[in-house]
């Protein structure tokens, strides 16, 4: 089991940490026997908070830790330091909670005579299929070090293009739900108030002047119906894109959008090329490489291409 613990130094100074042991009593014995006076002794299941489990029920990860992690770990590997000390040491300087719990239980199996990969495997929030077979790999080549250090800089090269990539996007979405706002902010506060002095004047109005009147009584009259109508077809339409239909529909239109389609484009081929890049590097096989890259591309057009199966024959 392993066991955080606060302790202090024969000249007062404080320290804390993990120790692997297989009882409380025999965790603070060994801590006595390194000349420490345990302050306090708790497993690693009772030291996780309920927001530690929140996070880790909720998978709330991010990718730049896991890159982090991975660059922990080839150091560690690479300085010949043993699994499960390696494990223990990044547990305890992981600052990423959720992060912590999953490396927990991949310790726990660990020990138990469960292999790194199939113990990663069994954490998909984190590990994806691509991380889990580079590490399956190392663990046959004996290249763990090399390995984790081609999975650091492959994740740290994706996050930088996500992030490019969802950057270039927030501009447009910005001005977009700007334009909405001003839009529902005119027809509902100030067009009543022009148009109320236009009609009490008695002229004859533009059919345009009309028609914008017209929406605008529309808005104020039956906005509430209108949000609630939105609200519905934003829940319907979410629920859709759950669907296998909904997915294929919502790839189809994420790389057929003027401009912002290309840059969807240039970002699944980069991660298709970085994959197979990375895969190949690290010993796995092409067509086993293929099919991972498939599983992790994000998009099931790219998927079903890499898969071999034509353009012409996806139901997209």
């Amino acid at each position: 089991m392993i066991f955080g613990y606060q302790a202090r130094t024969t000249d007062g100074h404080q320290r804390t940490g993990t120790i692997d042991a297989p009882s409380a009593e025999s965790a603070v014995q060994a801590l006595q026997r390194q000349n420490l006076v345990v302050v306090s002794l708790k497993s690693a299941a009772e030291g996780r908070s309920i927001l530690d489990r929140f996070a880790a029920r909720f998978h709330f990860i991010k990718q730049r830790d896991v890159a982090l992690l991975a660059r922990q770990l080839s150091t560690l590997f690479d300085a010949k330091v043993p699994v499960i000390r390696t494990f223990q040491t990044v547990i305890g300087e992981s600052a990423a909670n959720p992060l912590r719990v999953h490396l927990s239980g991949v310790l726990d199996d660990v020990q138990g005579g469960t292999s790194m990969s199939q113990a990663m495997a069994k954490h998909p929030q984190v590990f994806s299929a691509f991380f889990v077979s580079m590490v399956h790999a190392g663990e046959e080549s004996g290249k763990l070090d090399e390995v984790f250090a081609f999975l650091a800089d492959y994740l740290e090269r994706s996050y930088q293009t996500t992030t490019k990539v969802r950057n270039a996007l927030i501009y447009p979405a910005f001005i977009f739900l700007a334009f909405i706002g001003v839009m529902v902010f005119m027809l509902t506060n100030v067009i009543p108030k022009v148009s109320a002095i236009i009609v009490e004047s008695g002229q004859a109005l533009p059919i345009y002047t009309r028609i914008i009147i017209g929406v605008s009584n529309f808005f104020t009259n039956f906005g509430v119906l209108i949000l609630l109508f939105v609200i519905a077809l934003l829940f319907f339409l979410w629920r859709y894109l759950k669907t296998s239909d909904g997915i294929r529909l919502k790839a189809r239109v994420e790389i057929s959008i003027p401009v912002i389609g290309n840059l969807y484009k240039k970002l699944y081929l980069s991660r298709i090329a970085d994959n197979l890049q990375t895969l190949v590097a690290g010993g796995i096989p092409i067509v086993r490489s293929l099919e991972i890259t498939s599983d992790v591309v994000g998009n099931v057009i790219y998927r079903d291409i890499v898969c071999g199966i034509p353009a012409w024959e996806c139901s997209c």
